[in-house]
């Protein structure tokens, strides 16, 4: 089986857009589990609604793959599990070296996940001594002074930071000349990387954040139903009912009903 470091993903050299390489594995995700509930074909319609994206998107981004389903029949499933893990470089082996052995990284360490979707724990990497020569989900803990070394004898592919905020950057430049051009960062912290190394930042806070939100919203709205408001409705009648503006002023304070009402948006 050929290694991550001698081969690239074909998505860039094909022109998909990275909208529909975003998608890919949401694809592969609902198609995986009609595989193994043996189900033959899918439709469009089916596979959006397991995947979560509309029919006509599913359809034009894999109109990017050369693939186009049959008209009554629909999309062999088998097919395109193999076309969609070939697209995204699944049939390869991708080895991984993940940097920060906290809670976070043991846990990443242990994810069954990353061995059936082609991607191997090559190694483990902490700069506590105390951890050095300590087996994590089955595989002994190295020194951080060790990171180079590691990655060029392991033909490492993709770094993942699990580390603390404060020495992410560091890590990730070691990385960097060390050779690794794809990182996965879930410290929370923004890195800077030279042109030509992609990073996919993972921030469960920002998440959790943009979901607060959401829940504010919600609920919100359920107290305006519950005591009858309707702050719309309130509005245009304030506007309707005030006075015309004299000709010839500005018209003071008031505005469209757009223009009292700031831009909110998550942290």
């Amino acid at each position: 089986m050929a290694t991550g470091r001698t081969h690239r993903p074909a998505t860039r050299s094909r022109g998909i857009p990275e909208a529909t390489v975003a998608r890919l594995p949401l694809y592969l995700r609902a198609l995986t589990a009609l595989s193994e509930r043996s189900v033959p074909t899918v439709s469009s319609e089916e596979l959006a609604a397991a995947a979560g994206v509309n029919s006509a998107k599913l359809r034009k981004d894999f109109s990017y793959l050369g693939s186009y389903g049959t008209r009554g029949v629909g999309y062999d499933v088998e097919y395109l599990v193999y076309q969609i893990s070939r697209e995204l470089g699944l049939t390869q082996d991708w080895p991984v070296v993940i940097v920060g052995i906290g809670n976070l990284g043991a846990a990443l360490a242990g994810y069954g996940g990353f061995a059936s979707r082609g991607f191997r724990v090559a190694a483990l990497i902490d700069a506590d001594p105390a951890m050095t020569g300590k087996p994590v989900a089955g595989i002994p803990v190295q020194h951080s002074d060790d990171l180079e070394k590691i990655i060029e004898e392991d033909g490492v592919s993709i770094g993942v930071i699990a580390t603390p905020a404060g020495v992410a950057q560091q890590v990730c430049d070691r990385l960097v000349a060390a050779g690794i051009t794809s990182i996965l960062n879930f410290a929370p912290t923004v890195l800077s990387v030279p042109d030509g190394v992609d990073v996919r930042k993972v921030d469960l806070s920002i998440e959790l954040q943009i979901l607060a939100f959401h829940e504010q919203r919600k609920a919100g709205e359920e107290s305006n139903a519950e005591t009858g408001t309707d702050t719309g409705a309130e509005t245009e009648a304030a506007v309707a009912a005030a006075p015309p503006t004299p000709r010839g002023t500005t018209g003071g304070n008031r505005k469209g009903p757009d223009g009292d009402v700031p831009a909110v948006m998550p942290a």
